[in-house]
């Protein structure tokens, strides 16, 4: 992030100076004056007779001060490109264009590079781009069963469908797989028909009749939404003045159609089993924010000559903290040996209340006492109990 910070920088000051550039050319030249002035010699000219000598002699102090006007504004360029080329300084300084350096050979067998081919081409059915991901499945050999690629193309017609404000064929999906999103504690079709009875409000009282037919739909969604649908029950009061003049205003909040495509997405993908993200996203933008890091460590292993200290294909050489977004699971690490716990190595929970991981329990036991690292409580390390996040 400070490298993009650099360079947004150098970025900020070839704009500003482009924008000063057009202010100074606009403000010496003195375009009005000029027109003026052309104004003057044409209608001269059809009357012909010959320039006064006080239009003759103010031509003359613009052209020269034209042509100093012109020399000064080159030799402004001349810096601008000056700054131009600083950007790219700064991106060649702030970026390696060579991360061949924290690579693995060999980490592409052909195992390795069918699992990459499918993860792409699903990441492609997510996107909607079939025919990229069929494209793909035939250069790379892969044998795609047409099931997997169904409910992503369900998916991706009813988001279009959903972009252009078209609620049906979401209304449709989830009235079929109504037990199963009620199953999660989803609320997508409720906000669905709220949204379809938003849009009969915003007919006007033409559509009167037909929304409070329509609002027979809420009744299963009583329980867990009164509020919500007392709120567009009373809404009907101001149906003569329009909504957009009540104190309901804010149900027609453009934002909600936004909103609708990403509750969609999270509960149809829960619904099939699938991550919400693309499992080829989430891996690009963590090895993005963890690059830079590796980057470092590298170039400072190689210079205090200790290679074999990052020679592990699972593992890296530091901790690389890729920040709330990318945390999916509960992480412990063992404040001792400061690793992470594992299957083998479990955290493990002290008389005390503090908790260290397996191996460093083992590894501080004195005999068959143990003494807790954190505070003075001696204890008897089989007390110690596993526990699970």
């Amino acid at each position: 992030m400070d490298q993009c910070v650099n360079v947004e920088r150098e970025l900020e000051k070839v704009l500003q100076q482009f924008a000063s550039y057009g202010q100074h050319c606009d403000r010496i030249l003195e375009i009005e004056y000029t027109s003026g002035l052309k104004q003057q010699i044409s209608q001269t000219a059809d009357r012909d007779v010959e320039l006064s000598g006080t239009l003759s002699l103010v031509l003359s102090q613009c052209c020269k001060r034209i042509k100093d006007t012109v020399q000064k504004l080159a030799s402004d360029h001349k810096d601008i490109h000056s700054s131009v080329s600083r950007v790219g300084k700064a991106i060649d300084k702030n970026f390696d264009s060579d991360i061949s350096s924290v690579g693995i050979e060999g980490c592409w067998q052909s195992e390795s590079q069918r699992v990459l081919s499918e993860v792409m081409v699903e990441h492609f059915f997510r996107q909607g781009m079939l025919d990229v991901a069929e494209e793909l499945c035939q250069e790379a050999g892969l044998c795609i069963d047409p099931s997997q690629k169904e409910p992503f193309v369900e998916l991706n017609r009813i988001l279009e469908a959903l972009r252009v404000r078209d609620l049906r064929p979401a209304l449709e999906w989830a009235v079929a797989n109504r037990e199963m999103l009620m199953a999660q504690n989803s609320a997508l079709e409720f906000k669905l028909h709220r949204l379809y009875f938003i849009s009969l409000l915003m007919g006007g009282p033409a559509n009167q009749k037909e929304a409070l037919q329509y609002a027979k739909n809420f009744q299963p969604f009583a329980e867990n939404h009164q509020k919500d649908i007392q709120v567009l029950m009373g809404s009907l009061v101001y149906l003569q003045q329009g909504i957009e003049n009540s104190p309901y205003v804010h149900l027609l909040d453009s934002n909600q159609w936004a909103d609708i495509c990403d509750i969609f997405t999270r509960d149809a993908c829960a619904l099939l089993g699938l991550s919400v993200e693309s499992p080829l996203s989430v891996s690009f933008s963590a090895g993005s924010v963890a690059l830079p890091a590796l980057i470092n460590i590298k170039a400072v292993i190689e210079q205090r000559q200790c290679t074999g200290v990052w020679n592990q294909k699972d593992e890296l050489p530091i901790e690389v903290d890729l920040g709330q977004k990318c945390w999916y699971h509960s992480v412990f690490a063992c404040p001792i040996l400061r690793q992470q716990t594992t299957d083998n190595n479990p955290p493990m929970k002290l008389l005390c209340g503090h908790i260290i991981s397996r191996d460093a329990l083992n590894k501080m036991m004195s005999g068959s006492k143990l003494k807790c690292p954190y505070c003075p409580m001696e204890q008897v390390p089989g007390d110690a109990k596993q526990i699970y996040f």
